[in-house]
């Protein structure tokens, strides 16, 4: 067996699992899994992958880049941003990195939104474009 062939779960350590509940399920509109420990939330996303948010208060909001991405329909794209940011998301905008009016970059035709949660860990929605297709 290889890990090409396994899924991965992103995992993302918080200080407070009721206030990352909140972001996680409210504002971004994921639906936890039944059962499981109650110090971790999983969540399904996207052909068969799953984001694990656990509390681990020392360790919350402690990584610099990005710690889990999703990639929308490039179709699908706008409308999903935009119910983020109606949804209460702000997005991040950096330094260097030109951005439209609602926070998104665009490399060529790849665009990428990044926010952070309530623990300051930044995630990306990306228009599903992979590096061959632009």
């Amino acid at each position: 067996m290889s890990l090409s062939n396994a899924q991965v779960r992103a995992t993302v350590a918080v200080s407070d699992l009721d206030r990352a509940r909140e972001f996680y399920e409210f504002r971004l509109g994921l639906k936890a899994e039944p059962g499981g420990p109650e110090m971790v939330r999983i969540y399904a996303c996207g052909g068969g992958t799953q984001l694990q948010v656990y509390a681990s208060p020392e360790n919350a909001g402690t990584a610099t880049a990005t710690v889990a991405s999703w990639s929308v329909d490039a179709g699908d794209y706008d409308a999903t941003v935009d119910e983020l940011i109606a949804n209460g998301v702000e997005l991040v905008t950096y330094d260097g990195l030109e951005a439209d009016d609602r926070g998104v970059h665009a490399f060529g035709e790849h665009r990428v939104a990044w926010c952070e949660d309530p623990d300051g860990n930044v995630l990306a929605i990306d228009n599903g474009l992979s590096p061959a297709e632009m």
